[in-house]
């Protein structure tokens, strides 16, 4: 009867979600991003795309050998506020309501789909990902705001291992590839997907921060003589300055 096959495909999807229920991920680089978190960290974003640092690396258990799944990433905003960095007391305060919200992305990893084996028995690194705060990037780079809070995620998806689901799987595939993505991972039969999240991976993308924001920066950003190039070369110098003094609070270097 028809109640009867809607109760034993109730009891597939519970079955399924059991399954998803078991596997676990844990993030590698989970005592760096403690460290980081400790004081708050920034994530430095750049109209050409920047890679994140610190970096997402995940592994995973629990999972079915046989089966295949795709591993990806998106980042989206932790509340609706927009920040600003008070260099007199050296934290970062609420500046107002934050500013509209951009189309979210998802970033596939490139070595996906991979087998529970393989999964298994490897580290999945998010290191070729990249940020940027160009709106019209058609490049597939994850698109944040300045000075708002954010929070990476990451999502397991295991693909049908039905050989007749094989254009399903495709389609999953497609949709995820294409640049102007859903808003949410909601196309997809929810029992198949798992998200992962650490609150230690929090951050607060910043651009220019140290040029932007600092009032000892002013005669730079008032000067109209410099080249684009050496514009550039100040920029990164800058940039690499913060780096360098949030390293040293991380790790403690006198």
């Amino acid at each position: 009867s028809i109640d009867d096959k809607q109760q034993r495909n109730q009891k597939i999807k519970i079955l399924e979600n059991d399954k998803l229920a078991q596997i676990k991920c844990r993030l590698e680089t989970k005592e760096l991003w403690e460290k980081f978190n400790e004081l708050g960290t920034e994530m430095i974003i750049t109209k050409s795309g920047r890679r994140m640092f610190p970096v997402i690396r995940a592994s995973f258990s629990g999972l079915e050998s046989e089966a295949k799944y795709l591993v990806l990433m998106d980042i989206i905003p932790v509340d609706c506020k927009r920040y600003r960095y008070a260099y007199h007391r050296s934290s970062w305060l609420v500046a107002g309501k934050a500013d509209p919200e951009l189309r979210l992305r998802h970033y596939v990893h490139p070595d996906s789909p991979f087998t529970g084996e393989q999964l298994m028995r490897q580290t999945v690194s998010f290191e070729k990902l990249k940020l940027t705060n160009n709106v019209l990037d058609r490049q597939g780079y994850i698109i944040l705001n300045s000075m708002h809070k954010y929070q990476p995620r990451v999502h397991l998806i295991q693909l049908s291992t039905n050989h007749n689901d094989n254009s399903n799987n495709q389609f999953i595939i497609n949709s995820l590839l294409t640049t102007s993505l859903p808003k949410s991972l909601d196309i997809l039969p929810t029992e198949n997907i798992k998200t992962f999240t650490f609150p230690e991976t929090i951050f607060i993308a910043i651009t220019k921060l140290k040029i932007d924001c600092n009032p000892f920066a002013k005669g730079f950003r008032d000067s109209s003589r410099l080249t684009e190039f050496e514009r550039l070369v100040i920029v990164s110098m800058y940039e690499y300055v913060h780096i360098y003094n949030r390293f040293r609070k991380v790790l403690r270097i006198e």
